[in-house]
């Protein structure tokens, strides 16, 4: 077992096609299928079911899979922590972010890293918490920024800021009044959120957990609730750096909730297994050149990250 036999293994599962996994690991594809069936041989199991089209992983197969993912990781760690060691940050990851953070980091912090990390390879995905703590578990990603905590034993988590929620409220509404709001006053039948699947969804729920939500209404973005209070009225709920992509006007409408005060942490997470600490505080350093230092996590402040 080589692993070479494994990338062509984990090449043939993402693209389901021997000729275009050959083409993408550079080989031609009787090579790529000979080492796939050397493997097989030595497993004495069938990885990938050739009778279907496209073809599919067996059951044990998927288990082959899941294994190679989690040996190439680690493969892949040694390499770049030595390079760490040295002094050299170079290599890549991939950094995956939540919808309802990205729109807020992402675009400084690609410039900063960038900058300051130019012998790095970032590749940036962004995604739903479940996508994310699924493709940590198979080493499909290196780090994430979410919020948390997740509870979930095998991902480490290290908080970077905390966010306040804010209500953004129509001016047709009596609420626009008032200098300040409680969950309690902002009724479920005049309520905007975001649709099934998105974290804040869940934390907006949360801070308003003694009520009930059947008649609220639901959108996909951030945006488009802001949009919807602007020409149907109601309210919604946005995170505080939502703020400044506000017009002059929309500022207007922005509310400070309390009684519960609401706050998101918002954290970079990893597998426990994960030791480039040199890049995640390379990740660190980009975040806190963007996010107000009010905001920052106190320890962030002080102290690098240590593994």
């Amino acid at each position: 077992m080589t692993l070479q036999q494994l990338e062509y293994v984990l090449a043939l599962d993402k693209t389901r096609h021997f000729v275009r996994a050959a083409e993408m690991c550079g080989v031609t594809q009787p090579t790529l299928s000979a080492m796939v069936q050397k493997l097989e041989d030595e497993l004495d199991c069938r990885i990938f079911d050739r009778s279907s089209h496209p073809i599919v992983p067996t059951q044990a197969g998927e288990m082959v899979i899941k294994n190679a993912q989690n040996v190439l990781h680690s493969v892949n760690m040694l390499k770049e922590s030595l390079s760490d060691i040295k002094g050299s940050l170079t290599g890549s990851f991939t950094l995956a972010m939540i919808p309802t953070v990205a729109p807020y980091l992402l675009p400084g912090f690609i410039a900063n890293f960038k900058k300051n990390y130019p012998n790095i390879i970032l590749r940036v995905t962004e995604m739903r918490t479940e996508s994310i703590i699924r493709k940590l578990q198979t080493a499909e990603i290196d780090m994430a920024i979410l919020a948390t905590p997740l509870d979930d034993a095998k991902i480490l988590e290290v908080p970077l800021y905390y966010e306040k929620f804010q209500a953004y409220i129509s001016p047709d509404e009596e609420l626009f009044n008032k200098e300040e709001v409680t969950t309690s006053e902002m009724s479920d039948d005049k309520l905007w959120v975001l649709e099934e699947g998105h974290c804040l969804r869940n934390q907006v729920f949360n801070f308003c957990k003694n009520r009930q939500h059947a008649s609220t209404y639901e959108a996909g973005s951030i945006d488009t609730l802001v949009k919807i209070v602007d020409i149907n009225g109601g309210y919604t709920v946005i995170p505080e750096l939502h703020y400044n992509l506000l017009s002059d006007t929309q500022k207007l409408n922005v509310r400070k909730i309390v009684m519960p005060e609401a706050t998101r942490e918002i954290s970079l997470v990893i597998r426990h297994d994960y030791v480039r600490e040199g890049l995640m505080n390379a990740v660190a350093n980009s975040v806190k050149q963007i996010i107000p230092q009010h905001m920052l996590d106190a320890r962030l402040k002080k102290f690098a990250i240590k593994l």
